[in-house]
């Protein structure tokens, strides 16, 4: 399978201190993902990420 073809199905999420969501990345596996996101919030920042399948929204 070529790059244009991966599969991604795996967000990391950010949401701001007003409560804006942006998609930071798209990622193969659920871990790949959750490693993404847990340095991103280690960094001590007010906003908040998590991860999400494709399909899948947190409310």
């Amino acid at each position: 399978m070529n790059d244009s073809g991966a599969v991604l199905p795996w967000l990391v999420v950010r949401q701001d201190e007003s409560g804006n969501r942006y998609r930071v990345g798209r990622y193969a596996t659920r871990a790949e993902a959750q490693e993404i996101a847990d340095s991103l919030d280690d960094r001590g920042h007010k906003q908040l990420y998590w991860v999400e399948r494709i399909g899948q929204s947190v409310q």
